[in-house]
């Protein structure tokens, strides 16, 4: 529904537009990918036929499956969150998408995103969407200039409710589809279900956080930092996963207080000014798509990159990405590695 407004929009204004949908790796053909099941690309196909303009498929489930895919199964592997939508980002939609468009003539690169870009003195800066609740720049900060030069969000300005009002004026078949929560390639099955396809896990100890054996876990793949429910142990008080020794295959548990955390590592920064942030900015950081963000300040130790932040995190998981904000400017992140 969004990329169909998205599309609505720019022809409206009079630019030249074709639509692009990739076919991606789905975890199997009665669970289709649900960015692109048959029917979504039947119902893209009658958008493009209602806007009067070419529609394209481009077959990339090899790809997908390869960067996006075999790296979330890898990522658990390792005992790590891995957020697969930022690989996506980079590899797939900035990257064989914006090459096949480029490719076919294209000058931009137009997406259904909530997020705004604005160019200051020669550089494209990336800032939240005006429609807080629906802001997708987290999982666009891995993002780079040369990306964002050849990159339109349509929808940056407006409200979901407006864009879903658009999408029925215009009498689009996608206006009412729901939105969905899930990772994509699972087709509706539960991630750990898929995990216990395509990870061998291994038990091993479940240990309080003084070392006490407790019990024994299923496999470092089925848990994550902060989580409460499915554990498998009961006590006087609720237990958390609050670490996992991945070297030792052993699960962490302890109290809701023993999660908080004002330290932790980051690798693999990038920043969308390909600059790193200077020490006098104030910055803010997120590390989950939905978390709010909190002060924090970057420093670099032993050829390390650590984050502080004012007040403890409870939801500080390995794998996942910590994305810095500087008020409502977008800069970069990285992954949080310990």
């Amino acid at each position: 529904m969004d990329s169909s407004v998205a599309a609505a929009l720019l022809v409206e204004s009079g630019e030249h537009v074709f639509g692009l949908m990739l076919r991606l790796w789905s975890a199997g053909p009665e669970r289709p990918n649900r960015c692109c099941s048959p029917r979504d690309v039947s119902n893209a196909r009658k958008v493009a036929g209602r806007l009067g303009i070419p529609f394209y498929v481009i077959n990339a489930k090899d790809e997908f499956k390869h960067r996006v895919v075999d790296g979330f199964i890898g990522g658990y592997e390792a005992g790590l969150t891995p957020n697969p939508c930022m690989s996506c980002n980079r590899d797939m939609r900035w990257g064989l998408l914006l090459e096949r468009a480029a490719a076919l003539g294209a000058t931009h690169l137009a997406t259904g995103h909530y997020a705004r870009l604005r160019k200051t003195n020669g550089h494209y800066r990336l800032f939240r969407a005006h429609d807080r609740r629906k802001d997708q720049s987290y999982v666009l900060s891995v993002l780079r200039q040369t990306q964002l030069a050849h990159t339109l969000f349509p929808l940056g300005e407006l409200e979901k409710e407006s864009v879903r009002e658009i999408a029925h004026e215009q009498g689009f078949v996608t206006a009412d589809r729901p939105e969905s929560q899930d990772l994509c390639f699972l087709g509706g099955e539960d991630y750990r279900s898929f995990l216990a396809d395509h990870v061998v896990a291994a038990p091993g100890a479940i240990e309080d956080n003084q070392g006490n054996l407790l019990a024994n876990h299923s496999g470092l793949s089925n848990f994550t930092i902060g989580q409460r429910k499915g554990i498998g142990i009961s006590g006087p008080e609720p237990l958390y996963v609050i670490d996992k020794d991945v070297e030792q295959n052993t699960l962490i548990v302890g109290p809701k207080a023993a999660l908080g955390r004002t330290q932790f590592t980051v690798r693999e920064l990038s920043w969308v000014h390909g600059e790193f942030p200077t020490e006098s900015a104030e910055l803010s950081v997120q590390v989950r798509y939905r978390a709010p963000a909190v002060p924090a300040r970057l420093e670099h130790r032993e050829h390390k990159t650590i984050v502080a932040t004012d007040e403890p995190l409870n939801n500080i998981a390995p794998g996942q990405a910590a994305v810095f904000y500087s008020g409502e400017e977008c800069l970069g992140g990285g992954i949080i590695s310990r």
